[in-house]
């Protein structure tokens, strides 16, 4: 599968990587690719030769499936470059969350209760199918889960679409997850995006961001 992974931070590389590791043929998009070669790129293109690096735009024109892994405040801005033309009927899994640090740490949620930033993205790009998943974990286990209790923790869908949501569940069950419970449609990322004030205390209290939810039933 073509992917196209827009953000090139720690979430975007390791979803870029892990998504190559399987086969896909990937490329991560940035805003100014330049810039992005000129900073530590190099050195982790290096060890991930079957990564391309294009602007969003590029990236997006012939992917299959398109992964938000930007902040949140840029996952707009990011999407908007990359086009609408370019999104349109494309899956697109969200990943990211609507963190405001502009009080300092730990962040608040700019959007919450009766909104989420998955819906204001299905709002904003109404041809593009958006499923919310993996953002209520930390990046190492969004894609390696058997680094925790052999992958037996949980993971959540949410989206409009059925078959996007097969196809999100499909790459997280090749990732690894075995535990993949489907929400309901994209309003039901407000739930999953206001998980991230309790993983923050978890954060602080475990002293490691290698743990998850398990729902048990």
């Amino acid at each position: 599968m073509r992917i196209a992974v827009l953000g090139t931070g720690m979430v975007g590389r390791a979803i870029a990587a892990r998504a190559a590791e399987l086969g896909h043929d990937v490329t991560v998009g940035t805003r100014d690719v330049a810039a992005t070669r000129a900073g530590d790129w190099a050195d982790w293109a290096t060890a991930h030769t079957g990564v391309d690096l294009a602007a969003h735009a590029d990236a997006t024109a012939d992917a299959e499936l398109v992964v938000n892994a930007t902040s949140g405040d840029g996952a707009l801005p990011a999407l908007t470059a990359a086009g609408e033309e370019n999104l349109a009927g494309k899956v697109l899994l969200d990943i990211a969350n609507p963190l405001d640090f502009s009080k300092g740490f730990p962040p608040t949620l700019s959007v919450l209760n009766d909104d989420s930033l998955g819906e204001r993205i299905q709002r904003a790009f109404p041809r593009t199918r958006v499923v919310k998943a993996l953002n209520t974990l930390t990046a190492d286990l969004m894609t390696h889960p058997r680094q925790l209790a052999d992958g037996d923790h949980t993971v959540f869908v949410s989206g409009d679409d059925a078959e996007a949501k097969k196809v999100v569940t499909e790459l997280l069950t090749s990732f690894g997850h075995t535990d993949v419970i489907d929400l309901g449609d994209i309003t039901t990322a407000r739930g999953t995006e206001m998980l991230l004030p309790l993983w923050l205390r978890l954060y602080g209290g475990l002293g490691t961001a290698l743990f998850n939810i398990k729902v048990v039933r």
